[in-house]
């Protein structure tokens, strides 16, 4: 399964990210491009104590959490589109505003660096609850992925 601590996989992700343009359309969800890049180096941010990482209030599946997070990062299909994030990662909340679309790239691969080589400890994830960094490497990729596929890249 693909995840940031093989760097081939993260090399991918660094490629299709270098491949962004702020001209990029979305194909679903309300963030632009922009707001994409900040919402992704924000994500990166908050286990490396960077960007403020509280708890989702968002309604619990209706299943047990160690379920739902064994689904979602081991079944081969893509994240489902429309589900919110927390208020600090929301780029219209508390998220890092978009200034110069290069610059925060280059901060978005700077984070995910940082990301990559963190030894830990890794807090809580806001909504799958304790991670190991195996279980971070996967999420990293996955929700990376995510935000790609929904510019095309």
């Amino acid at each position: 399964m693909k995840n940031l601590a093989n760097p081939a996989d993260a090399a991918t992700l660094r490629t299709r990210i270098a491949a962004l343009q702020s001209t990029d359309q979305r194909r679903w969800g309300a963030m632009n491009v922009a707001q994409m890049v900040c919402h992704l180096a924000d994500a990166f941010a908050g286990p490396l104590g960077q960007h403020p990482m509280r708890p989702s209030t968002a309604k619990r599946p209706p299943i047990p959490l160690g379920f739902y997070k064994w689904l979602a990062f081991n079944v081969p299909a893509p994240w489902p589109r429309g589900v919110r994030t927390i208020p600090e990662m929301d780029q219209q909340i508390g998220g890092t505003r978009p200034a110069v679309f290069k610059a925060d790239r280059i901060r978005l691969f700077a984070r995910l660096e940082t990301f990559t080589r963190f030894s830990g400890p890794w807090p809580n994830h806001p909504i799958f609850g304790a991670m190991n960094a195996n279980e971070w490497m996967r999420w990293g990729y996955l929700h990376t992925d995510h935000h790609l596929r929904q510019f095309g890249r």
